[in-house]
């Protein structure tokens, strides 16, 4: 899943209005960020298998530290301590370690059961959506729309860069999950794992948007 994750920080601004985006972001996508550089140091691994699913070549062989259930709540647990160390805020520090925990579970719904319980679990789970590109797309982009249509209808633009920033970021991220679903097979797993690295860049997109909206006032 990928524009799922970002949609359910677009979501959660309307339980934590003072979070930004980027933090949200930051923490939707967490297990997702880790992977890359433990993909480069050789410590998780995948596998590229053009026609493993529908939507996917990636067969994901081992990656019990970012991905096991009991890793991200332990990134969840440590991203929250330090959310509340920095913000002083327990209800902003609660709905980031949530967001965290929130990867593995929409995880769950669309990887073949190769998500670990704990990072030496013989159980793995995974329901397998990605063997039905339609029910992908249609699960995937239903969450998106109602994610970002939350965050629509709970922010509002202070000024120009507000409006244009946000929506040419909903664009690129279509534009992003689209590539991934219609284009070529990544050329090798290194290139996977730079390409990764990259989602740094919407996280700063995100507190960017951010910083040029505002929750709006409850009437």
């Amino acid at each position: 899943m990928f524009v799922g994750h970002f949609a359910v920080g677009f979501g959660a601004k309307a339980a934590a209005p003072q979070v930004s985006l980027g933090t949200l972001f930051l923490a939707a996508q967490l297990a997702d960020l880790l992977w890359p550089t433990l993909l480069l140091l050789g410590v998780e691994h995948v596998r590229i298998e053009p026609g493993a699913t529908r939507v996917t070549p990636l067969v994901f062989t081992h990656y019990p530290i970012s991905h096991s259930l009991l890793g991200v709540i332990a990134w969840g647990t440590l991203a929250a301590l330090v959310y509340l160390g920095l913000r002083r805020s327990l209800r902003g520090a609660l709905i980031v370690g949530l967001l965290v925990v929130s990867h593995w579970l929409l995880d769950v719904v669309v990887h073949a059961p190769d998500l670990p319980l704990a990072p030496d679990s013989p159980v793995f789970l995974g329901l397998s959506l990605w063997h039905s590109l339609a029910g992908t797309l249609v699960v995937e982009l239903a969450i998106f729309v109602l994610g970002a249509g939350i965050y629509l209808r709970v922010t509002e633009a202070v000024d120009r860069t507000g409006t244009w920033a946000l929506w040419s970021l909903i664009a690129f991220l279509l534009a992003i999950y689209l590539g991934n679903l219609f284009g070529p097979p990544p050329p090798s797993v290194t290139a996977i794992a730079l390409a990764g690295h990259a989602q740094w860049l919407l996280v700063l997109w995100g507190w960017w948007v951010d910083r040029h909206r505002r929750p709006k006032l409850r009437r």
